[in-house]
């Protein structure tokens, strides 16, 4: 019963993947039939992240009141909602609207799931749950191609993702029974107190020592990630001279490298621990950044894109699974939760900001502007670890 769990938890990851690629790769045929700029999407991925960021602060409430399985089937149903909402969408402002549901639904589920993992199984099970969220991520663009070759538009794409969240909350909610009754926790010695059985207020997780840094090392790793994710490709065409379409694959390699380093570092827990995870991860990645500045065109952009993406790959499965044992598992959900708030607020803001430097100042700056937040990451990190106080 304890696999059949992790199979539904594992298909959870997959499902939250999924509509994360969606608006991307629609976006394009999208915004001609509403009428508005292609800039505008912009705004859509604000609201997503907000709901996202609100969802997550709530999540140690929700979860402590109704439990990870009621929270999670609950979350999937509203995103499945939501991305049926997206297909019948005629304006741009209902897509505003559905936005929110969408947010809120994908934060309560991170939060929920991240946590129970955290709690309940080893380390190499919450490399290998992120890796099921980069296997969704790449399946959503090829469901809505898909869509789009075969001519039946970007709603169809929408409806497609939203019939496999809805037979994912069907299953969820079938294995309810199995979630009250988890593995022992992977940190025994972190049970909880009794004190600590109400949720926490947002100042009262803030207070927990290593909190702060906690968040911030969330805030600058979502910073590099999306800022890559974005601006990767436009740096590439418009600094180095490689053609759009080549640049544009080149991308992909990233995320490539993210979800086979994180299916590789399922295997290296078993030798390594988070914090060791975290520091390597971290050297990779600055590797990666450095290779972008190297002047061989596609081969430095292809080893920089890939370095980049296998350094990234553990720091945040890595980061959550150590949740537990540095603020204990009767803090962790609370925890957690903001940290996936601090998360959704560097997915928010820092993309947005290296777009008005490169609009501004010049695109050149993106690998330096990457240094920093890779430079301000590894000092959240190493501060964190001095001040937690780890059980």
């Amino acid at each position: 019963m304890t696999h059949l769990l992790l199979l539904i938890i594992y298909l959870s990851f997959i499902s939250l993947g999924l509509p994360d690629s969606l608006l991307g790769s629609a976006w394009p045929s999208m915004y001609g039939g509403f009428g508005v700029p292609i800039s505008w999407a912009g705004a859509v991925s604000v609201v997503i992240s907000m709901g996202t960021m609100i969802s997550s602060l709530q999540s140690d409430r929700l979860t402590r009141r109704f439990g990870a399985g009621r929270v999670t089937a609950a979350s999937v149903i509203m995103t499945a909602a939501a991305l049926f909402g997206f297909s019948l969408s005629t304006s741009y402002w209902h897509l505003l609207l559905w936005a929110v549901p969408y947010g809120l639904g994908a934060g309560g589920v991170d939060a929920a799931l991240n946590n129970f993992v955290a709690l309940h199984y080893a380390s190499r099970h919450m490399s290998w749950l992120h890796c099921m969220w980069g296997i969704g991520a790449a399946a959503g663009p090829y469901i809505m191609g898909w869509a789009l070759t075969a001519g039946l538009g970007w709603p169809t794409g929408y409806r497609t993702v939203s019939a496999l969240q809805a037979a994912l909350a069907a299953a969820v909610l079938i294995s309810l029974p199995l979630w009250r009754r988890p593995p022992a926790p992977s940190v025994p010695e972190a049970a909880p107190a009794p004190e600590r059985q109400k949720p926490l207020t947002l100042n009262q997780v803030l207070r927990v020592p290593g909190v702060p840094f906690a968040v911030l090392l969330f805030f600058f790793y979502c910073a590099v990630e999306q800022t890559f994710n974005l601006w990767a490709s436009s740096y590439l065409t418009l600094e180095q001279g490689i053609p759009a379409e080549t640049a544009a694959s080149l991308t992909g390699t990233y995320f490539i490298g993210i979800t086979l380093g994180r299916m590789a570092g399922g295997f290296l827990t078993l030798r390594f621990t988070d914090r060791q995870l975290i520091r390597l991860g971290i050297g990779v990645l600055l590797a990666g950044v450095l290779a972008l500045l190297l002047p061989f065109g596609e081969i430095s952009a292809l080893a920089g894109l890939a370095l980049a993406g296998l350094g990234c790959a553990p720091i945040y499965p890595s980061a959550i699974h150590a949740a537990p044992a540095l603020f204990g598992a009767d803090k962790s959900q609370a925890v957690i939760g903001v940290q996936m708030a601090g998360a959704s607020l560097g997915t928010c803001l820092m993309p947005l900001f290296f777009g008005f430097v490169a609009q501004h100042v010049s695109i050149r700056l993106f690998p330096l502007f990457l240094l920093l937040a890779a430079a301000l990451l590894t000092a959240a990190h190493e501060t964190l670890l001095r001040r937690a106080k780890p059980l």
